[in-house]
């Protein structure tokens, strides 16, 4: 799976998006911290933390017995410029197509204008 899949299919869960939440508000905390407030088990917020973790959204720390999670919003910044690069493109000159169209039809080797 691509890096920008990974990074959305964590997006796409609400209880993924607000343990990010969390982490922005207050950095490095544990996963006892976290599930303060949260109505399932920790079992279950610890495999939202490991999806979060596979997608390189949530990176980990040991400080002695504790386990620290910080938030690395890198990975969101990077899927949103793949993605507004990918849609934000203007279309290809559909004028210049057309030309080099109908001079191939025409038997004259085809020529496209520069923008």
């Amino acid at each position: 799976m691509a890096e920008i899949d990974r990074v959305l299919e964590a997006l796409a869960n609400p209880c993924r998006r607000l343990l990010l939440d969390r982490l922005r508000g207050e950095d490095g905390r544990t996963l006892t911290e976290l599930w303060t407030g949260f109505d399932m088990t920790r079992q279950a917020l610890s495999r939202h933390l490991a999806v979060l973790e596979e997608a390189r959204l949530v990176r980990t720390e040991w400080r002695g017995r504790e386990k620290l999670h910080h938030l690395d919003a890198g990975p969101i910044r990077a899927a949103c410029g793949h993605l507004l690069e990918s849609f934000d493109r203007p279309s290809p000159r559909p004028r210049a197509a057309l030309v080099a169209v109908g001079e191939r039809s025409r038997g004259r080797p085809a020529r496209v204008d520069a923008p």
